[in-house]
């Protein structure tokens, strides 16, 4: 596929092959951009910013609409897109071009809610008489940086709030996943939008990324990725709204009264699919030693079982990992992991960018399996004695995204709800569930600010304030 430079398809003589990660074919090649396409880019995302600004709210929810509707008609494209440039199972490839017209639908809707309040001026001594409203204005310039493991739907969350809201945006998708970013905008484009409101970049971030990061003419940046990158771009934003989307090792906490069939299966979907490469995948689970042979036991069975091969295979489960490199990394760390102590229960062998699904127990919370994001298809087993130390446990983390507590008591999960220091907590389920509705965002080094489309919307919109003196 070309590139998009606002609005127009362009090829270059230098380019980069898009691989399958299960048998490393070359699904498509996309031109290889250079500072001069962000050059390019940022002049005609200015002058689309100021054509967006002059869109009606009705004319941005119907580009919106459009283009949800027409990614809809062509779900099965879309799905399969996503699966050859990605890897994951084609039943997550279609669930999440399912999810991005989702994610388009509910930015439309938010297009025509954006409005400013009244506020009571004469509520304070000296404000008799006077008038006050606010108004939210678009932004202008956005630079939406999106990641690999959902090649289409993040670039909805980022995109679609972003046109709702009257801006023009900039999508530096990554070098490994850039095909259905570029559909997305092609998309977008038939749908009516603004030929300078759109670009979308290929090639290296360090260049692309960097080049538009810096740029003053750049007001917002929604970004999704690793922790170092995220504060790589923090330090070179300068005065810039700045969403951070950033790492995690989520954590499920299980109380002894807890349903162990259910925290069972949670565990086996929350954490292995798209062969564990989501934010929020189950990373630990802290058990009461009161079951904690039992729930091992109950949980080796369903992960066993999850059948692992061809992405494009409709019965497959766990696919490939975006690259063989990280196979190896995870099959690293799980090594790493026993050679300190602790032990493969199911699962544990690798072959090529496949890691079969698995369980490590008794790991201690310093082992890096534990500690850092493995972002891969293992799950780490640690028991607790008391409420105390699985909360010190489940805290012990620089992260802070999502966290899932198993109890049958009300007054325990209330305090895990008060106390976990997690943007996103789960009762009675995994911390990997996310409907693309409500706000999304972590604490601690997990980031900051929300993603969807309402609290999107606020991020990228500036409030005016107006006064009339009488």
């Amino acid at each position: 596929m070309k590139m998009c430079v606002g609005g127009e398809w362009v090829s270059k003589p230098r380019q980069i092959e898009v691989i399958h990660p299960f048998d490393n074919s070359v699904v498509d090649i996309v031109p290889r951009g250079d500072l001069d396409d962000v050059e390019r880019a940022l002049t005609a995302a200015v002058r689309g910013a100021k054509v967006m600004a002059k869109l009606s709210a009705w004319e941005r929810y119907r580009i919106l609409k459009k283009a949800a509707e027409t990614i809809e008609s062509r779900l099965e494209e879309f799905g399969r897109t996503i699966t050859l440039e990605e890897g994951k199972p084609i039943t997550e490839g279609r669930f999440e071009a399912g999810r991005a017209v989702q994610t388009l639908m509910l930015s439309a809707e938010e297009a025509r809610r954006i409005h400013g309040e009244t506020v009571p001026l004469d509520a304070s001594p000296g404000g008799e008489g006077r008038l006050g409203f606010t108004l939210r204005v678009p932004c202008g310039v956005v630079v939406a940086i999106s990641p690999f493991n959902f090649p289409l739907n993040l670039v909805a969350h980022k995109v679609g709030p972003a046109i709702a809201a009257g801006n023009a945006v900039i999508i530096k998708p990554p070098s490994n996943t850039p095909l259905s970013a570029l559909k997305l905008t092609e998309v977008l484009l038939q749908a009516g939008l603004p030929a300078e409101a759109i670009s979308c970049l290929t090639g290296p971030g360090g260049e692309l990324g960097d080049g538009l990061c810096r740029d003053s003419r750049v007001r917002k940046i929604t970004f999704t990725g690793s922790v170092p990158v995220g504060e790589r771009i923090c330090q070179m934003a300068g005065i810039k709204r700045v969403t951070m989307e950033l790492g995690s090792n989520s954590p499920i906490i299980v109380m002894p009264d807890a349903d162990l069939e259910k925290v069972a299966t949670a565990v086996a979907a929350t954490g292995y699919s798209n062969a564990g490469q989501v934010c929020i995948s189950t990373q630990r689970v802290i058990a009461s030693r009161e079951i904690y042979g039992d729930l091992l036991a109950a949980t080796k069975s369903k992960v066993a079982a999850l059948p692992t091969g061809d992405p494009l295979a409709e019965n497959t489960k766990v696919g490939p990992m975006i690259r063989e490199q990280e196979a190896i990394r995870v099959e690293q760390w799980v090594a790493e992991a026993v050679k300190a102590g602790a032990r493969v229960v199911t699962g544990g062998h690798r072959q090529g960018a496949i890691y079969e699904p698995t369980i490590v127990a008794d790991v201690q919370s310093s082992m890096r399996i534990s500690c850092e994001e493995l972002f891969g298809p293992a799950v780490a087993f640690t028991p607790f004695g008391s409420v105390d130390e699985a909360l010190a446990l489940a805290n012990n983390s620089q992260f802070g995204l999502a966290a899932g507590v198993f109890t049958e008591n009300i007054s325990t999960a209330v305090r895990f709800a008060r106390e976990l220091e997690s943007g996103n907590i789960h009762l009675n389920w995994g911390p990997g569930w996310r409907q693309d509705l409500m706000p999304y965002g972590g604490l601690k080094a997990s980031g900051f600010g929300k993603e969807g489309p309402r609290y999107a919307v606020e991020e990228m919109t500036e409030l005016k304030m107006i006064i009339l003196h009488q």
